[in-house]
């Protein structure tokens, strides 16, 4: 079993890093090989721009990520993750939540790796939601958050975490293929005692324990449930449902 971590947190003495430590000694204990692509630590360039490319023609910027892909020209970063996530099994996305989204650094993982050719075609029968290259991978978000469990729920003043994280979880992870289990979300991470963090770290090793038997969150495939207009198909929710649900089989 290969598990691929991308962990974004710019201070080693950190929650985050603690944590991402206690993964990799739980993961490993488990018999995964494990590789992590410290972002701050690789000083990961988070602007995807030319430079990405290699020599090319296209003024266009798609049109040159996808001859990028084509002619093997990408970066030499974007290649190793490349070859990471094809290998991994698992891949975790760890991060603590700055105003309400991933770190930028982060973001630009997504922006570099996730390029024309692997993350996304140009055509509209590229396989997508539930298809696509990382189809049959497994991918989990740890989150830490300075927010209490209350301010994250349903009448919570930030919005419920499961809102919160759906254009991560759905459009980013799901959109290539991959299989996105239920998050490990950790609140008022900010000034956690000795008691809480025995807890988080028994928490977190008991998701890691379980990584392969977790069921996926029932997101509805573009080839299966949606229209020529990617649109959801009639009849497929239950009465009521609205927003990010409506794609959620429940």
């Amino acid at each position: 079993m290969r598990t691929h971590i991308v962990y974004a947190h710019p201070d080693n003495g950190s929650l985050n890093a603690a944590l991402r430590d206690e993964a990799v000694l739980t993961l490993e204990g488990l018999g995964h090989t494990v590789t992590v692509a410290d972002l701050y630590a690789m000083n990961w360039k988070a602007v995807a721009d030319y430079d990405d490319f290699g020599p090319t023609d296209s003024e266009r910027f798609i049109a040159a990520a996808g001859e990028a892909w084509t002619n093997a020209s990408l970066a030499p970063d974007i290649k190793a993750e490349h070859e990471h996530l094809l290998a991994a099994d698992n891949v975790i996305f760890q991060f603590p939540l700055w105003w309400y989204t991933v770190p930028a650094i982060l973001k630009g993982w997504f922006d570099r790796v996730f390029t024309s050719g692997f993350g996304y075609g140009p055509t509209h029968d590229w396989p997508r939601f539930g298809d696509g290259v990382l189809k049959g991978k497994r991918a989990m978000v740890i989150v830490t958050t300075g927010a209490a469990e209350d301010h994250l729920s349903e009448r919570g003043v930030n919005g419920h975490i499961d809102d919160l994280l759906f254009p991560l979880q759905h459009g980013v992870l799901f959109y290539p293929g991959m299989a996105v289990l239920p998050p490990v979300v950790v609140t008022s991470a900010l000034g956690m005692d000795a008691a809480r963090y025995t807890d988080t770290v028994k928490h977190l090793r008991e998701r890691l324990e379980t990584l392969t038997e977790t069921e996926p969150i029932a997101y509805r495939k573009q080839s299966e449930d949606y229209d020529e207009h990617r649109r959801l198909l009639p009849g497929r929710e239950a009465p009521g449902t609205t927003g990010f649900a409506l794609h959620i089989a429940r």
